[in-house]
């Protein structure tokens, strides 16, 4: 069993090496999920987002998304700030952020919470409850959130990442929210 460090507090788990590469992998493939995303609005490479509408071209990435929602009692505030600068500026920071986060393993608790906070905006957004989705309490919103806490408290930056690095930075050391 491989013991994961913690320097807040005592260890409390092991995971073991096949469990940490799995979570390694997981929070690699996490992260691409919202790198894909901001690389894909922002150059329109085609797969969601064609070029003419990418942002490097004036496109908006919020605007297309928000407008066009038609249901939940925030359809209205959505609206609102469909193709606002500082919603699409926002939005795209984030994904890159929580994208680079997860891939390098640095920064997992501020991930997980910037990517709590984006899945929580976007099921709000498209009000699973009553836009016929498939489930509408458990979509991919909540697993992604979900999947980053754990990820964050598993200490998944260390395995094939740079946590243990980052970890040891005075200044981490010092704000251990920063892990």
């Amino acid at each position: 069993m491989t013991t994961i460090p913690r320097n807040d507090v005592a260890p409390l788990t092991t995971i073991e090496a096949p469990g940490a590469k799995a979570l390694a992998v997981a929070r690699v493939s996490l992260g691409f999920v919202f790198l894909w995303a901001f690389l894909d609005k922002t150059f329109g490479l085609g797969y969601s987002t064609p070029w003419e509408r990418a942002w490097i071209n004036g496109g908006s990435p919020t605007k297309g998304f928000l407008s066009s929602l038609e249901v939940g009692p925030l359809q209205g505030f959505f609206h609102s700030i469909a193709g606002a600068g500082w919603a699409n500026w926002s939005f795209m920071l984030g994904m890159l952020a929580i994208g680079v986060a997860l891939i390098t393993g640095v920064g997992m608790r501020l991930a997980a919470v910037g990517a709590t906070a984006m899945m929580a905006f976007m099921w709000l957004a498209e009000w699973p409850l009553a836009s016929g989705s498939s489930n509408p309490i458990v979509d991919y919103h909540f697993f992604y959130a979900v999947a980053a806490i754990a990820l964050a408290l598993t200490y998944a930056g260390h395995t094939w990442g740079l946590g243990r690095w980052w970890a040891k930075l005075p200044l981490v050391q010092k704000n251990r929210w920063l892990i």
